[in-house]
């Protein structure tokens, strides 16, 4: 792959004001050998933000007012701890390490250092000031969701660019002069070779869900893309965990950062843990079981066959359901999301795509139709229940030849599961399952939902352009 390019007239970027160790032998990378905390927001002992910070408003924390005043308009008034404890760094211009687990509020944690700091600034076309990378779509639509009216405030500008649709709409966007672009590493690197897009003018740049990057295999574009924007810049870093693959990017990027773990690994209280052996034949009908409650279920499969396969079946058995997974083009996967956060359809059948930055409210069972094949994933899964306070409740359904596996995955995630060997009509799958919901309609208006949803194939750069960007005021 082309380099991508590194532009270094330091002379035309506004100054921080924070010390950089210069360039070394192999590129921008500094020499800070470990991590360490400049400026210490959270409690030494035990990671927690202190009670001043905790307590703090986020006019008190710094905030400007026009981003106080858009954050009360979305019911947004107390800060989260994660939120709490970053943000004096994140806006005073430190390298900030986060780590809290998704739905946590690391979202608002960058973004709204990211407008407050980037606002009166000037942008050319083509180069963004601010840069966010994220590892999916649903992703980058979600923190442009959170970014929108905060950018709003500060007369700024927001946009996507990503695979799975065309790139014209977004290229336009990025000649239209936007100042902060949130983006999934492949499709960017691609646009900065066409020469599309320049990181020279980057002052701030977000690492959001490093270590799903990581578990991607994104590093090697991320380190590309992290290399072409000025090494003098504010740099953030957010994760669910920071393991050894997220510490190499600390240790290229971050120049001595202030670090914030605010919440543990283990799971919520809140959050039930099923462990339900069934036979192989019987698996189908224990999930049609599950999905046909009346609340609202997310059901997890290991492959993209499998979610289609499953789906199929579950329609099949009068679920209202929809499917999520990379087979689907970005009309289709945005319909389906739609459709679900909406209430319309009550379950969704996703891979581990939607493990992580799908922000839905209320969903009631989290499903493990296919175990993970590994603990983080499995946390990740379940952490889509129980959010923001609320109860939820977590099934892994598995085969007796699974039995092996699952009892190590679960012992590595931390859980204790209630297990039972169960059938599509036990007693305790009613129980899980609550009240039985009414039937999705007859099997032609089924099989007619089904067609809508998987029509639409993914079809890379020969899709049908969507804009999902946001122009916002140019500034004179």
């Amino acid at each position: 792959m082309t380099a991508l390019p590194i532009e270094n007239s330091r002379a035309s970027r506004r100054r921080r004001g924070v010390a950089r160790s210069g360039p070394t032998a192999t590129g921008n990378v500094r020499s800070n050998p470990a991590p360490r905390s400049r400026v210490r927001a959270t409690d030494p002992a035990s990671g927690a933000p202190g009670i001043a910070t905790l307590n703090a408003t986020f006019a008190e924390l710094g905030v400007p007012r026009p981003l106080v005043a858009s954050l009360a308009e979305g019911g947004i008034a107390v800060p989260f701890p994660i939120q709490a404890a970053a943000l004096p760094d994140a806006l005073a211009g430190l390298d900030v390490l986060g780590r809290g687990r998704t739905g946590s509020g690391k979202t608002l944690a960058f973004s709204i250092p990211l407008a407050a700091r980037l606002a009166g600034g000037h942008t050319s076309a083509g180069r963004p000031r601010g840069l966010v990378l994220v590892p999916t779509r649903e992703l980058a639509s979600q923190v442009q969701a959170v970014l929108v009216p905060l950018v709003r405030a500060m007369d700024l500008s927001v946009t996507t660019i990503f695979g799975g649709t065309g790139q014209n709409p977004q290229v336009a966007a990025l000649r239209r002069r936007v100042d902060i672009v949130v983006a999934c590493p492949g499709r960017l690197a691609d646009l900065i070779e066409q020469g599309h897009c320049h990181l020279g003018d980057v002052e701030i740049s977000v690492l959001d869900e490093a270590d799903h990057m990581a578990d991607l295999g994104f590093l090697p574009v991320v380190r590309r893309l992290m290399d072409a924007t000025p090494q003098e810049g504010q740099r953030m870093l957010f994760s669910a965990t920071l393991d050894n693959a997220v510490d190499v990017l600390v240790r290229r990027f971050l120049n001595e950062p202030s670090v914030h773990s605010v919440d543990p690994p283990a799971p919520p209280a809140s959050m039930v843990h099923h462990l339900l052996t069934v036979a192989p034949a019987d698996r189908v009908g224990v999930v049609a079981a599950l999905a046909g409650g009346s609340g609202r279920s997310l059901v997890f499969t290991r492959t993209k066959h499998g979610a289609e396969r499953l789906t199929r079946q579950l329609a099949a058995a009068g679920v209202s359901v929809v499917q999520l997974h990379g087979n689907l083009g970005q009309g289709a996967r945005e319909r389906s999301l739609a459709s679900f956060a909406a209430g319309a359809a009550r379950v969704m059948v996703a891979t581990d795509i939607a493990a992580r930055g799908i922000h839905v409210a209320g969903i009631d069972l989290v499903i493990h139709a296919d175990p993970p094949a590994e603990h983080k994933a499995y946390l990740h899964r379940s952490g889509r229940t129980a959010r923001a306070g609320a109860d939820g409740v977590v099934i892994t359904v598995q085969s007796p030849a699974q039995a092996g596996d699952v009892r190590a995955l679960m012992r590595r995630a931390g859980v204790n599961p209630l297990a039972a060997s169960v059938s599509p009509g036990s007693a305790l799958v009613r129980s899980i399952a609550g009240p039985p919901a009414a039937k999705a309609g007859s099997a032609g208006q089924r099989r007619a939902a089904e067609r809508t949803v998987t029509a639409s194939p993914a079809a890379g750069r020969g899709a049908v352009a969507m804009s999902v960007g946001h122009g916002g005021r140019r500034r004179r």
